[in-house]
């Protein structure tokens, strides 16, 4: 893969971009019949959910160059592949473009300039400050995953009805979060992460937490959205029950196998963005 493509981690901006379009089609309710104006307002809102996530991605690997040396030598800044500075440019050139994509679309839409404003403080404030001191640093990420299908459901007039998803993805990145800084304690010397001042056993009750919430949400969408009696009813519940297994799976050993915990997280992630996308076409 391109270092170009490592360094943003294009995995994850793919993952940012689907699921603002998630949100967006979900809080619609009409498939993918949207109407055309509604549709460039939610390319576009994609597309600057993508630069974010890029460029939070560029900024993340620029200022844990030391740590990244023990618990992930293999990324391009600590190769050498690609040097600070075109990174520092990089980074510059997408936060700018998150902004200027969107911009003719908050004069109609503007929660959609809240949202991105709001996107930005958290992440900045992450990366420069928050990461360092404990879980304060893991719950902005999880508001960034969160905001993102707002950030859909806002380019097309209906942000609340994708509240619940939101607090899903929330507390499902929490546990994520936690589980990485379980797995990346040993390299993070300049960090007081969770499990660097409280713990592994505490760490692991947190991320089971989390998940214990993110489980209990997730027959919300049956109270307002989808019929559980109705076809998406019926396979909304089958995904999201399949991702919930999935969050068990990745919190049922902590905190054992970390590697493999975050990494069944993730999968669960994928997989209810699926469930999510399904209420869509209700």
């Amino acid at each position: 893969m391109h270092p170009v493509l490592r360094l943003v981690r294009i995995g994850n901006v793919l993952v940012s971009l689907v699921g603002t379009v998630v949100g967006g089609w979900a809080a619609a309710g009409v498939g993918l019949s949207l109407t055309e104006g509604s549709y460039v307002a939610l390319l576009l809102a994609a597309v600057s959910t993508a630069c974010v996530t890029a460029g939070g991605n560029v900024l993340n690997d620029l200022l844990d160059r030391e740590s990244d040396r023990v618990n992930h030598p293999d990324r391009p800044l600590v190769s050498g592949e690609i040097s600070p500075g075109t990174a520092r440019g990089i980074g510059i050139a997408l936060f700018v473009l998150a902004v200027l994509v969107v911009l003719p679309q908050i004069p109609t839409r503007p929660l959609l300039g809240v949202i991105l404003g709001i996107a930005l403080l958290a992440l900045f404030g992450y990366e420069l400050r928050l990461k360092a001191v404990g879980i304060a640093g893991n719950l902005f990420v999880a508001l960034l995953t969160g905001l993102v299908f707002l950030y859909g459901a806002a380019s097309v007039g209906a942000p609340e009805l994708v509240v619940p998803f939101a607090l899903m993805a929330f507390f499902a990145t929490l546990s994520r979060e936690v589980i990485k800084d379980m797995e990346d304690a040993a390299g993070d010397v300049d960090r007081r992460t969770l499990p660097r001042t409280r713990g592994l056993p505490v760490a692991s009750a947190v991320a089971r937490g989390a998940v214990a919430v993110a489980l209990v949400l997730s027959p919300l969408p049956f109270l307002y959205l989808v019929p559980l009696t109705s076809v998406v009813g019926i396979i909304y519940l089958a995904s999201v029950a399949a991702a919930d297994a999935l969050f068990v799976v990745s919190v049922a050993r902590l905190p054992e196998r970390l590697h493999q915990a975050q990494r069944v997280s993730k999968y669960a992630m994928t997989v209810a963005l699926v469930a999510f996308l399904v209420t869509a076409f209700r």
